[in-house]
Parts: C-alpha cells; structure tokens; sequence
C-alpha cells in the first residue's frame, strides 16, 4: 500500500514530463507551420516529441532503464495515440474554427488520460524480483 504522499508522485511527474514535452513540441510545430501545412508540421513535432517523451517518461517518470527495445517499442502504442490526436486535431480545426496554432494544445489535454495509461503499459519495469 503506497502512502498518500507517494500514491500522486508519478502522476505529477508524468504532468510535469508532459509540461516540458508539450511545450517543446509546440514550438516546433510553429516553427514547421510556418513552411509546411499543418497536419505535416504536426507530424514532425509529433515524432520529435516520442523520443523526447522516451527519455523523460522512462528517466524521470517511471525510472525504468532506457534501452534500445524500449524506444523502438515506445513509438508503436503512439500510432493509436497519433491517429486519434490526428482526427481530433482535424475536427477541432475543421470543424470546430479552432486555430490551427492552438488545436494540438486542446488535442494533448483531451487525450492525457489515455497517454498515462498506454505510458504506464509500455515503461512497466520487466525486471524479476529479487
């Protein structure tokens, strides 16, 4: 049973990993927008921030050791996650008259719960007991 304390560490350091990926992410989605339409540039940033999100989730948030498998196994349970922030970015710009400059930060925040569940999945540590 974890203390009280504990029970919301992980948590808050997935939000503040999430923080520092968002906003990395975003400026680099800006920077694309400006020479490629917005769903390339939202690629682009996309994949950028998986592997920064690699680092910081298994270093920081779930302290597992990086490894090669991992971060080739950590890009496959974001296509799910791509290809529903890819829709819901496109339903919030088309549809909704969100601005393209901001829909991917309505897209992170909607789709949050289903990222920290797909992270906690993958970064489990697969070490045997001792």
């Amino acid at each position: 049973m974890q203390a009280a304390g504990t029970r919301w560490q992980r948590p808050l350091r997935f939000l503040c990993g999430g923080v520092a990926n968002t906003l990395l992410s975003w400026l680099l989605y800006l920077a694309l927008v400006q020479v490629l339409p917005y769903q390339w540039a939202y690629l682009g940033a996309y994949v950028a921030g998986i592997v920064f999100a690699y680092w910081v989730n298994a270093t920081f948030v779930f302290r597992v050791a990086l490894s090669w498998r991992g971060l080739f196994a950590y890009p496959a349970v974001y296509v799910v996650q791509y290809l529903a922030a890819a829709v819901l970015l496109e339903v919030l710009v088309r549809f909704a008259g969100a601005a393209p400059a901001y829909a991917p930060l309505a897209v992170t925040a909607i789709l949050l719960p289903l990222t920290y569940l797909m992270n906690k999945l993958v970064l489990r540590d697969r070490r045997k007991p001792e």
